[in-house]
């Protein structure tokens, strides 16, 4: 068909615009900011040696595993959570938006015991199943209610049924302490037995957010040793906010140069290539956020980079078929002929630098492997927008009877 061609080109022009216009509003606003980019706090801790206990590789994969059941009681997006030497751990969150709990969380000791007047420990924070932040109704106190493992709830049951057989009621021998780190929280008289494994904190939470906080460290378990924190830095969004104006602003000045470049040196070659720059980052943008991948400085350097191996793609095949052109090869054969030469040599370049961006990501740690997630995506992208998809919107083009024109093509 005469109009085949043209009809197919408009196809093709008008998705990559629709899919641009209505894609990226939606996912620049759905990725996630790191800690530069969105602010939050940053915390060092370093797990404490005593004569009881060792740091061993062990403890600290055991604290490391409490602080992440920890964090996830925040609700952070996507935390970091790092060992840094042989005895201390990096917390960053990002987004926060109560750094002062943040820190009482993941610093706390959390430390539960429940201890009879002769000071024997009965329960521990290892016998809990599950614990929530309440009120009562008919008081308005803050407690939180805790409940006991199938061990704990017969532990619990036998002790307390022992002390209501064996001592009047308003003994002294009546009482469990319910200690916290050290600290009596409570010391409750037992009026009954209590079969059914449930037990209540209260009378030291003037605020409600201290009882949800209690509970949440329950739940999260108590850490294996005593943690110091060395340092805490808070970062506040309006660092961020600067950074993402600045980024920003250093993108479009540099797209729009490669734009122009493109155009004004290879003609109707760069105007293919623009296109195809648009799509890239479309599809880029959307992987990232598929994989809820955490973008920060490094990692929009990672994405500024592999922009510029997306245009070299470009540029390499379209000296292949300038190249090509100037031998006397007509358009179609002069396409073919540069994709197929230009193909190796982009398959060398980027396969190597994707072996670097993963070796970089393997060995890597928090930012760095950021920019090395974004680097490897993005070089991907780039293959498949310069080797594929140029190739069929070119392919297109040059059967179009007005765009047979060697000038067209920067010749």
């Amino acid at each position: 068909m005469k109009y085949a061609n043209p009809i197919k080109l408009l196809i093709i022009l008008l998705l990559v615009a629709g899919i641009s216009i209505y894609s990226y509003p939606p996912l620049l606003q759905g990725l996630n900011l790191g800690l530069d980019l969105r602010g939050g706090v940053h915390i060092l801790l370093e797990a404490e040696e005593t004569d009881e206990i060792e740091i061993t590789n062990e403890v600290m994969d055991q604290l490391l595993e409490v602080m992440r059941h920890r964090v996830d009681e925040l609700g952070v997006s996507e935390p970091y959570i790092q060992r840094s030497g042989a005895n201390r751990i990096v917390v960053e969150l990002a987004g926060i938006d109560d750094p002062e709990m943040a820190m009482e969380i993941v610093g706390r000791t959390a430390s539960l015991e429940f201890r009879l007047p002769d000071g024997t420990v009965i329960l521990h924070g290892g016998h809990l199943d599950t614990a929530h932040a309440r009120i009562d109704q008919n008081n308005r106190e803050n407690y939180v209610h805790i409940s006991f493992n199938t061990e704990g709830a017969m532990i619990f049951g036998q002790v307390t049924a022992y002390m209501v057989n064996s001592y009047p009621y308003g003994s002294p021998n009546r009482h469990i302490a319910i200690i916290l780190d050290g600290e009596v929280l409570s010391n409750p008289h037992i009026r009954e037995a209590i079969p059914g494994g449930q037990a209540r904190i209260s009378g030291s939470f003037h605020e409600f957010s201290e009882a949800a906080t209690l509970a949440a460290l329950l739940r999260a378990g108590a850490l294996p040793v005593d943690v110091e924190m060395v340092h805490v830095l808070i970062i506040g969004p309006q660092l961020g906010e600067e950074a993402i104006e600045r980024s920003q602003i250093a993108l479009i000045i540099g797209i729009t140069f490669i734009f122009l470049f493109m155009f004004i040196v290879y003609k109707l070659n760069g105007l293919v290539a623009n296109i195809s720059l648009v799509l890239y980052g479309v599809i880029l943008l959307a992987l990232l956020s598929s994989i809820n991948a955490v973008l920060t400085l490094p990692g929009i350097a990672g994405l500024l980079l592999s922009v510029g191996l997306a245009i070299d793609a470009n540029i390499i095949i379209y000296e292949r078929i300038k190249e090509e052109l100037r031998t006397g090869k007509s358009l179609r054969a002069a396409v073919d002929a540069g994709f197929r030469r230009a193909t190796l040599t982009i398959l060398d370049a980027n396969i190597t630098s994707l072996v670097a961006s993963l070796v970089l990501f393997m060995f890597g740690t928090g930012l760095i492997r950021g920019f090395a997630v974004t680097l490897s995506l993005g070089i991907v992208v780039s293959l498949f927008t310069s080797l594929i998809f140029t190739r069929i919107l070119l392919r297109t083009i040059v059967k179009i009877k007005i765009f047979q024109n060697n000038k067209y093509y920067g010749v």
